[in-house]
């Protein structure tokens, strides 16, 4: 089970990120989670939205190159060790983690963390076979 994440190409130019969330805001697209790398010349903004095709749309228009990556979001126990429980589930299946990064929950207990992996499919079901619960896209957008 996956979700979709926007990554944008973002050159390091004053007032670019406050471009891009205006963009954004004026499409009525919720931001729900977010990540940004970068270099002396560029980063990726990589984020988590409830409309993510309106998203798309609003930036592509805008002349920003996007793309959407399949992720996982998975929620962990909240406490100490919590992660690392997770990070050992996808260990022993033999699974790599790319990047990830935190999730804002609302639900008291429960991080979340947005998973790269290089098998989605077989990471998916190590995290639900070991009780991590996994969150959809319409949860993501409630």
């Amino acid at each position: 089970m996956t979700i979709k994440q926007l990554s944008v190409f973002v050159e390091n130019k004053q007032g670019r990120l406050s471009e891009i969330t205006g963009i954004l805001q004026d499409t009525g697209v919720d931001i729900r989670a977010l990540s940004l790398a970068d270099t002396t010349d560029f980063g990726i903004l990589r984020l988590i939205v409830d409309k993510e095709e309106a998203a798309e749309a609003a930036l592509r228009g805008a002349g920003f190159t996007v793309s959407l990556t399949p992720v996982i979001a998975a929620g962990i126990a909240d406490r100490p060790g919590g992660l690392a429980e997770a990070m050992a589930v996808l260990r022993d299946g033999g699974i790599s983690v790319e990047y990830m990064y935190a999730f804002i929950s609302r639900r008291k207990e429960m991080a979340y963390v947005i998973l790269r992996v290089d098998d989605n499919g077989r990471a998916a079901e190590l995290l639900q076979k070991a009780a991590f619960p996994l969150l959809t896209e319409a949860e993501i957008a409630e």
